[in-house]
């Protein structure tokens, strides 16, 4: 989708799938063969499935099917989710088959506000390069239960002591309470604590104080966690490396902050 408006992208995906029409007949197994993804891995997780129908109305045709009782009838897919549009021309349903952990309500929640929204923008010229990605999606219930509800978690906190000074006080209210979990590693507050203040006297030893800079270029770990604390406690700012960063980008950005270690 990137950043295009609602009328760039109705073209966009409109060409795409006209394009993709000359294709419409290749089986599903020849897909998977020209594909990078290999078996057993299946080649998708969601159909969408557009097609265009026509209502339940008697017709002559349906002669055929005199004294013929339909006890039921049902389509079945086995992806773990599936989204059907039946067009009738003058309207459209929305049928959905997911995993039974999904709930098919909110699928079909999140469709029809996506739509509303979709058609409301297209309806004004004015609003048709709006972004695709600024479309709402969430019913106004959701959104609220999200955005709101589950965010409700201010908490009052000393604001004048540093995060590791809070973090202290937690060490002295619960020190065996589990404070950090990484590949299968504890940490209580006490272990994590004696481990950043061992790090935290080595950097005063080597001349670190309060001003001063420290650059971590460490992944998602617990060491780079006791190396925050640690850098703290000494007095000084951590500056975070991105690891990945080619050296000359994370050069230039040690030497603007004046790190004296890294």
């Amino acid at each position: 989708i990137g950043d295009r408006g609602v009328a760039e992208g109705v073209r966009g995906t409109h060409a795409l799938l006209t394009q993709l029409l000359r294709h419409e007949h290749a089986p599903l197994a020849l897909a998977q063969r020209c594909s990078a993804v290999q078996a057993p891995l299946p080649l998708f997780s969601s159909l969408l499935n557009y097609r265009h129908s026509q209502r339940n109305e008697v017709t002559d045709a349906d002669s055929g099917w005199d004294g013929v009782v339909v006890l039921t009838t049902a389509d079945r897919s086995t992806y773990p989710l599936t989204l059907s549009v039946d067009d009738f021309g003058e309207g459209f349903a929305l049928t959905v088959q997911v995993d039974r952990s999904v709930s098919a309500g909110r699928i079909c929640a999140y469709m029809q506000t996506a739509l509303e929204h979709f058609t409301s923008l297209a309806g004004r010229p004015k609003d048709t390069e709006t972004s695709l990605l600024s479309m709402d999606i969430l019913p106004d219930t959701e959104r609220s239960l999200v955005l709101s509800d589950w965010n409700a978690t201010d908490a009052a906190y000393p604001s004048e002591l540093g995060v590791h000074q809070v973090f202290e006080q937690q060490v002295a209210l619960r020190p065996q309470a589990v404070a950090l979990v990484h590949d299968q590693k504890t940490l209580s507050y006490a272990e994590l604590n004696a481990h950043a203040n061992r790090l935290a006297h080595h950097l005063i030893a080597q001349g670190i104080g309060a001003g001063d800079c420290v650059a971590t270029c460490l992944e998602r770990s617990a060491g780079l966690v006791i190396a925050q604390l640690a850098i703290l406690k000494a007095g000084a700012a951590y500056v975070p490396l991105d690891a990945v960063l080619p050296p000359a980008r994370q050069a230039a950005m040690l030497a603007d902050c004046g790190a004296r270690l890294v």
